[in-house]
């Protein structure tokens, strides 16, 4: 049997970082070695994951070679400092943080130089192979009409969803176009027809709907209709658990989920 990977969680009293901590407890493929917090956040107790007690670094990192990988949401400032630990010592990282310039994106470019590096914005797995699925249909039908519908709760203030946004920029990827050329955000009035090879977005919000991301694909006389419905928030920190578990065994690198799925579905 394999040894379990040792996890540093960053950014462990967030919303993300709670829910790393919860799955890590019951995954015996996992010791947590360190639950980094940033400066003022509130303090975790000594917890106990795989039969070990962790030790916790309130605001700095462990300066031994305990830690296989990191999982990181915290925020451009605890990014930056998860990634200066890692380019120092060869270590693995995934980071779900969001809100970086581009600036920081060329950093990351160059860090994945040096260090097995994954990013995404959402680390839902069915999402990761929608987009999949998505990107495949676009190109296999590139005549037939596109829209993406999206719901979330009543509290998400952006529209449409960076996950629909993302959904969007693969399909239009795949027919050797961008967002910014064919995308359509809003109809009212008197629109006239559409325009051909234009996407367009829908959003609905209310309630408590955790997330809803469809793909339909329009032609004559039949439709194709791709679909993922979220109904638990701790499936995005079950898929940054298997992107680090996977990531732990690759050479340094810039890696995606699709770079993941595709291994599995290579086998």
């Amino acid at each position: 049997m394999s040894q379990p990977v040792r996890l540093a969680i960053n950014g462990a009293t967030g919303r993300m970082g709670q829910a790393l901590l919860a799955l890590v407890r019951k995954d015996s493929r996992f010791v947590l070695a360190a639950a980094i917090t940033s400066q003022g956040s509130r303090q975790l107790g000594e917890p106990v994951y795989a039969g070990t007690v962790a030790p916790l670094y309130s605001h700095g990192w462990p300066q031994d070679d305990a830690i296989d990988v990191v999982v990181d949401f915290s925020g451009p400032a605890g990014l930056a400092e998860a990634l200066t630990y890692c380019e120092s010592r060869g270590i693995a990282l995934v980071t779900g943080t969001t809100g970086l310039d581009a600036t920081f994106a060329q950093r990351l470019n160059a860090s994945s130089q040096r260090i097995a590096l994954l990013r995404a914005a959402n680390f839902s797995l069915g999402v990761a192979v929608l987009t999949r699925l998505l990107r495949q249909a676009a190109a296999a039908l590139p005549g037939w009409d596109l829209d993406i519908i999206e719901a979330h709760h009543n509290r998400k203030e952006d529209a449409p969803s960076g996950t629909a946004l993302a959904l969007g920029e693969a399909a239009a990827q795949a027919r050797n176009t961008t967002l910014r050329e064919s995308a359509v955000y809003a109809r009212e009035g008197r629109t006239g027809p559409r325009e051909h090879g234009t996407i367009g977005f829908a959003v609905v919000r209310g309630g408590d709907i955790v997330g809803e991301h469809e793909a339909l694909l329009m032609g004559q006389g039949e439709r194709l209709e791709l679909v993922h419905r979220a109904t638990d928030r701790s499936i995005f920190a079950r898929g940054a658990l298997e992107a680090a578990h996977w990531l732990s065994a690759r050479v340094p690198g810039d890696y995606d989920l699709d770079a993941m799925l595709a291994e599995r579905t290579s086998h």
